[in-house]
């Protein structure tokens, strides 16, 4: 199970952090990270952290303004989002998986809604 937080609505130009943390098996874990949706458009990979090493990985739309970190005592990812743009605005979706392939994910959160506004 993964559970959000830290959703809601920034100027342009502001910050917000998101919050994921996995309960239930996480012995396992590979891997964390986030997807988004915005209204009519599709599921844009945000960000992703593998959990041993760290690695990430960033969408080209969010790299240099969003920054994932992890930490292993509480299995909390986090996602920093800097510098917003109106075109962030979307669902946010956790997500998370066993696996450290880069296009397996297993469990998702509710989603979190973030609106940018000018």
């Amino acid at each position: 199970q993964l559970d959000e937080s830290g959703g809601g609505a920034v100027e342009a130009g502001g910050s917000l952090r998101l919050s994921c943390t996995a309960t239930g098996r996480t012995a396992s874990l590979g891997k964390m990270g986030w997807f988004r949706q915005a209204p009519g458009r599709q599921r844009e990979f945000v960000a992703r952290i593998l959990w041993s090493s760290r690695i990430v990985a960033y969408g080209l739309s969010v790299t240099d303004r969003f920054t994932i970190t992890r930490d292993n005592h509480t299995n909390t990812a986090y996602l920093q989002m800097d510098n917003l743009k109106l075109e962030d605005t979307a669902v946010y979706y956790c997500t998370s998986s066993d696996s450290h392939i880069a296009a397996e994910w297993e469990y998702w959160g509710q989603g979190t809604q973030i609106t940018v506004s000018s």
